[in-house]
């Protein structure tokens, strides 16, 4: 029922929400909303049912999504096992094309050996090469291409 992240933008700004109706919106159990308003979501609790303002739900919600996001510097690529930002072992990645403007880069994570994905686009990819050692793979051929 419960999901990672909860969607901010299915809230109505010049609405109010009972506890009940967040988290049917979010497709949240209502004690995650409860928690949420210990950890600092403000809510009018003078009468019963306790209301929450939907701009300050929205904020809220914006401002938890933003504090979990983990940036990426260009030599860098994020390990999902691990996860944090690492460098790559060896400094070694493969370029696989997905179209002709974008491509995939794997590499392997230092710490935990797992495989790791970035997506890049081709015009970043000589910035990118300055730093990783790069292996351009072709990409997986049509079957109306090969013979």
């Amino acid at each position: 029922m419960g999901k990672r992240n909860s969607n901010y933008r299915l809230v109505k700004i010049h609405r109010n929400y009972t506890v009940e109706e967040t988290a049917s919106l979010l497709s949240v159990h209502k004690n995650t909303v409860r928690i949420w308003i210990k950890e600092g979501l403000p809510c009018i609790y003078e009468k019963r049912p306790m209301l929450i303002l939907g701009r300050d739900l929205s904020a809220f919600l914006q401002a938890r999504r933003v504090k979990k996001k983990r940036p990426c510097k260009p030599n860098q690529m994020y390990c999902l096992r691990c996860r944090s930002p690492k460098v790559p072992a060896g400094n070694m990645v493969d370029y696989q094309p997905a179209t002709e403007t974008l491509g995939n880069l794997f590499g392997i994570c230092p710490d935990c050996g797992v495989g790791m994905n970035r997506r890049t686009s081709l015009s970043k990819l000589v910035q990118i090469q300055e730093i990783l050692d790069i292996t351009l793979t072709e990409g997986l051929q049509h079957i109306v291409d090969s013979n």
